[in-house]
């Protein structure tokens, strides 16, 4: 796999070929991944979950995120690194431009950050010092509680309508790259659609440009209730790295996510 970067994302797009991405917070998983052929990884706040045992992603900290993104840096082989901003890192634009230079000082090639229209003057400042930003919006973990839960957004037309006026106001802003979370497969699709950079889905339906899912969730071991996104590839893989390759695949030949998968 040639070396992956914002401008090969971009060309997947045009082309009409999706891409995969995968979480993952260490060198050695990192590397397994990059060998099965995913394109981006993911040093998830997802981590305060599925390594530090939280009931949610928000006590994260920005050390916590610095220091698994150097541990897969080093493993990433030619894939994309991603990593997300923690809780509160967009409180002020003054905390946001620090803790993102501190990821990408750490390794980070795209920069991650949850938020909705509001975040258009954050994303202005970040992409004009050089900071590459994807946008994530829809169910946004770090809103949890005001969500009242991990409910799919997007369902009523007015919500639906909203998300989309988002995306395209942070993409005016300079957001490279949007990820939509737990929305209805039509409302993906109507995103992917009217807008021309890549959009990144996760129970977001087949039509987006790329599938990410957290990599406990591919393995199966996911603790507790599991979301109706999730596909378990080590059951059909038989070793992580044939799971791996296997959720590469299926994103690639746009088998996954199914109908089973989507809202």
């Amino acid at each position: 796999m040639k070396t992956v970067t914002l401008s090969t994302l971009q060309a997947f797009k045009r082309a009409g070929e999706t891409f995969s991405c995968l979480t993952a917070y260490d060198a050695s998983f990192a590397h397994a991944a990059s060998h099965a052929g995913i394109e981006v990884l993911l040093v998830g706040d997802s981590l305060g979950m599925v390594l530090q045992g939280h009931t949610s992603t928000l006590p994260v900290t920005l050390d916590d995120i610095c220091y698994h993104s150097r541990c897969a840096a080093r493993g990433k082989g030619a894939s994309l690194l991603m990593v997300d901003l923690p809780f509160m890192s967009n409180s002020s634009t003054e905390r946001l431009l620090q803790d993102a230079g501190a990821l990408m000082r750490a390794g980070a090639e795209l920069v991650k950050v949850e938020g909705e229209a509001w975040m258009a003057d954050g994303i202005r400042e970040l992409t004009r010092r050089g900071v590459p930003v994807c946008a994530h919006l829809g169910l946004t973990p770090q809103s949890v509680y005001q969500l009242g839960g991990y409910k799919v957004q997007g369902r009523e037309t007015e919500q639906a309508e909203q998300i989309l006026a988002d995306a395209r106001t942070l993409v005016e802003a300079g957001a490279s790259v949007i990820l939509l979370e737990c929305v209805p497969a039509s409302l993906g699709k109507a995103i992917t659609e009217a807008l021309d950079v890549p959009v990144i889905g996760i129970g977001a339906g087949p039509d987006v440009d790329g599938q990410i899912l957290v990599m406990h969730d591919v393995l199966g071991v996911t603790h507790g209730k599991t979301p109706r996104f999730v596909k378990n590839f080590l059951q059909e893989g038989g070793s992580i790295q044939q799971a791996f390759k296997a959720y590469h695949e299926s994103v690639k030949a746009r088998t996954f996510p199914a109908p089973e998968h989507c809202f």
